[in-house]
């Protein structure tokens, strides 16, 4: 006879309920040797087993004759209580009636007295066990645990199962929290945990008139479809208020964006993703808290489509093409050349030249970024080669390193590889990577930093002074150079503070012992200025724009003509 275990190697429970020995005997006979058996002589004996927490009891088999507590009275407080209305109940009688009645009362099966058929018996208890466990495993996998709401792809799974009887407009949402990250920084995960669970509540109570139904997507975001409604300012300003006020988060801002779902049978998750796309677009504008998706934004979904999906053209034909920005020390008599910045540019056979800021935002959400950062690294890799056999000089390059990247555990690898291919010095391809990514993933990030210093390769902050905590990850994250965000320098000369600001992002530089790199200088007067505050190199307009490799050759050759010892420091 099979035994059923449990998790851990025991046996799974079963309580017998009967207030004849007889039937308590014979039962528990039959089941011993595959269940571990307890009794109760009535309901209200049963009920006192069942209200130990840990009672881990897998089924009940229930007479319904009973003196002190019935059967049907035992039936009906299970199906009353959280922790007991998922046990599975098989009733014992003899009585045909009874049998319709309890299965509508909410047991799951009968077995009719008197039990002649140990064998028929087992294989029922068995059945209705493992029935009643594969129930409970699709509970757990539908539900998110932290907010409550279904989980992402049983929301669309429902979905699909509902919209041939959905009748009413539908709308879908997509609410965000903004700048949440910072709450979990600030607040601790435990408490956004319970800011998310909090939401996800409210938004089953307030949207529970309008039909609707919810998932969490992912970290803060929430997926919601329900009944067309005038407006939804009203719906998430209510919802920002309670959790606010139930959790203590009273600058907790939320977002949403709304599309009108037509009735034409597409694919739901289109609803979903033209919903984001409304709700990025007021991403930090704290007086808006709707925005919904319109022709505009289907233009600019399109356009988005068109550019994601012709990434692997752009790097079979070369659609990308790699730009170099030169960085000049300036702590001599004049500027000299030191290295340069790898910058991608897109020539689209179609679409013309495609900007930065419109492709790169789009690919670092998407995930292609990995895909562009990877051609721009060979590029600039065979480019340094390439110089190197023409001038005679080996000039590092700076590459940008995203966030997707760093989450690439054959990082490494991949640099190594392409370092090796140019038979370059790991140094030689200098690694960028923005303070934001620091702030998003810094426990990662130190360490992938400090295997690829080990490595040989050279680290750069970009952007410094763009995000927050950045005095924090100074101190807790090595790097080799910083660099200063461009909106200091342009506005330096100005602004007095921001001066000040300059001149206290040189001091602590000079204190780490790393140099600075001041992006953006636009005229002779930022130059002079920086000089003066001791920073080591800049780029930026006023000494040269980005341009292509073999421009960027006469610059190396200019050097070479100017100054003929600089050869020998390359």
């Amino acid at each position: 006879m099979k035994q059923l275990m449990a998790a851990g190697g025991m046996k799974r429970r079963v309580l017998i309920v009967d207030d004849e020995m007889i039937n308590r005997e014979l039962l528990g006979a039959m089941l011993a040797q595959s269940y571990d058996v307890a009794f109760a002589e009535n309901g209200a004996q049963a009920m006192e087993a069942l209200a130990e927490e840990e009672h881990g009891f897998s089924l009940i088999l229930l007479d319904l004759m009973m003196p002190v507590m019935n059967g049907f009275e035992v039936i009906a407080r299970c199906r009353a209580d959280a922790r007991l209305r998922n046990v599975p109940i098989i009733v014992m009688t003899s009585e045909k009636s009874a049998e319709v009645k309890s299965i509508r009362a909410g047991a799951v099966d009968f077995i009719a007295k008197p039990y002649d058929m140990p064998e028929v018996i087992l294989a029922r208890c068995e059945r209705i066990i493992e029935l009643s466990e594969d129930r409970s495993i699709i509970r757990s996998t539908e539900r998110d645990k932290v907010s409550g709401l279904y989980t992402r792809g049983y929301f669309f799974a429902y979905l699909q199962r509902l919209l041939p009887r959905l009748t009413a407009p539908m709308d879908a949402l997509v609410l965000n929290i903004n700048r949440f990250h910072i709450l979990n920084e600030l607040l601790g995960h435990e408490e956004g945990d319970r800011i998310l669970g909090t939401i996800g509540a409210q938004l089953k109570a307030l949207t529970a008139p309008m039909r609707g139904i919810a998932c969490r997507s992912e970290s803060d975001t929430f997926f919601l479809l329900a009944e067309r409604q005038e407006e939804y300012e009203t719906l998430i300003a209510e919802l920002q208020k309670r959790v606010g006020e139930q959790t203590g988060a009273r600058d907790l801002r939320l977002r949403a964006g709304v599309y009108h779902c037509p009735n034409d049978g597409t694919n739901p998750e289109n609803w979903f993703s033209r919903a984001k796309a409304a709700c990025d677009r007021i991403r930090g504008q704290y007086s808006a808290l709707t925005a919904t998706f319109n022709n505009e934004l289907h233009e600019l979904t399109v356009f988005r489509e068109r550019l994601s999906s012709d990434v692997q053209d752009a790097i079979d034909n070369r659609g990308f093409v790699v730009y170099f920005q030169p960085k000049y020390r300036i702590q001599g008599e004049r500027p000299v050349l030191a290295s340069a910045e790898a910058l991608v540019r897109w020539i689209h056979p179609e679409l013309g030249f495609i900007s930065p800021g419109e492709f790169i935002p789009l690919f670092e959400k998407n995930g292609l970024i990995h895909k562009v950062d990877h051609f721009v690294w060979r590029e600039a890799a065979a480019q340094i080669n390439r110089w190197r056999e023409q001038y005679g000089v080996t000039l590092p390059v700076s590459v940008n390193v995203s966030r997707v990247d760093i989450f690439d555990l054959a990082l490494e690898k991949k640099l190594l590889d392409i370092v090796e291919a140019f038979s370059l010095a790991p140094g030689d391809l200098m690694l960028e990577i923005t303070e934001s990514a620091y702030a998003d993933s810094a426990e990662q990030l130190n360490e992938v930093i400090a295997s690829l210093r080990n490595r040989g390769f050279k680290i750069e902050m970009d952007d410094f002074g763009s995000g927050y905590s950045s005095l924090n990850m100074l101190t807790a994250i090595p790097i080799d150079v910083l660099k200063l965000d461009m909106q200091f320098v342009r506005t330096m000369l100005s602004d007095e503070k921001k001066r000040r600001l300059v001149e206290l992002v040189m001091d602590i530089a000079a204190f780490l012992e790393v140099p600075v790199v001041a992006e953006g200088v636009e005229e002779e007067e930022q130059l002079r200025a920086l000089k003066d505050m001791r920073c080591d190199l800049v780029q930026g307009y006023y000494v040269s724009p980005p341009v292509p490799a073999e421009r960027f050759g006469e610059l190396i050759e200019k050097e070479l003509q100017e100054k003929g010892d600089w050869h020998d420091n390359h």
